[in-house]
């Protein structure tokens, strides 16, 4: 299956990264990756306000792994160098440029022809994603230690960007093994997991109460409650969510013990 490709959405208004992973794949024969903006890209403000904080982030990762499964997707943004930092094979390149020429080219762009006007909008942009990411994610998206390789189109021209993504998205570096296609679906599927006891079961999918991790498609439920029918309950939800292939139960059970 081909590289995932993905890069946060810098928006350093120069050579845009979708549009440099589309040559990259061309120059190597391949089929340029189907782009994705994101997660609930479709959703409208209201929407997005009615979403708290915690669902968000947890839908969130669950659409940006439902894509990365698929295959042969270049993801830009919305926490993407976070949520697939552990996937071997997906090759996490971030695009960026210095302030300078990000005005330059956005005046260019827009033509806007106060220097800055531009720098102001460019600011106000990497604030609000930066803000974004931290909120969701708790992670500072400029951190290079998320991806594989960072370019600056200042100092690397684009022709020399798109060989360099290409050379990696072809090494045997990157290549998808069935060991790093189990990590992918592993994350999926505690995605998954946690996505759908916090809908059905919103009072005992907390960090306090039941947790999940998957190995091997076979997921481990631990942490504490009082309802035994409520224990027994959940561990048959969580058997039918798609891609899980066991549970096994360390859910201990609080007896109550009323006060005399």
């Amino acid at each position: 299956m081909p590289t995932t490709f993905f890069a946060p959405t810098t928006q350093n208004h120069g050579p845009h990264p979708s549009q440099i992973f589309r040559l990259a794949a061309r120059s190597r024969g391949r089929s340029p990756p189907t782009e994705s903006k994101g997660a609930i890209a479709g959703s409208s403000l209201l929407e997005r306000w009615k979403i708290d904080r915690k669902r968000l982030s947890r839908y969130t990762a669950q659409e940006i792994l439902e894509l990365a499964v698929a295959g042969n997707v270049l993801i830009r943004g919305w926490g993407a160098p976070y949520l697939l930092r552990a996937v071997p094979h997906v090759v996490g390149v971030r695009i960026c440029a210095p302030m300078s020429m990000r005005e330059q080219v956005l005046m260019r762009r827009l033509g806007i022809r106060n220097s800055a006007v531009a720098r102001s909008a460019i600011a106000g942009n990497d604030t609000a994603h930066d803000r974004t990411m931290k909120k969701l994610f708790g992670v500072d998206w400029m951190d290079a230690s998320l991806y594989a390789i960072v370019l600056n189109t200042a100092r690397v021209p684009v022709r020399e960007c798109v060989e360099v993504i290409a050379r990696l998205a072809t090494s045997g570096t990157f290549q998808e093994t069935p060991e790093a296609r189990a990590i992918l679906m592993d994350e999926l599927i505690l995605s998954r997991v946690r996505a759908a006891l916090e809908q059905r079961f919103p009072g005992a999918a907390g960090a306090d109460c039941v947790e999940a991790t998957v190995s091997s498609s076979r997921v481990t439920l631990a942490g504490a409650l009082s309802d035994e029918r409520m224990m027994v309950e959940i561990v048959r939800f969580v058997h039918g969510v798609k891609g899980v292939a066991g549970v096994q139960c360390e859910i201990k059970h609080l007896a109550f013990h009323p006060r005399i």
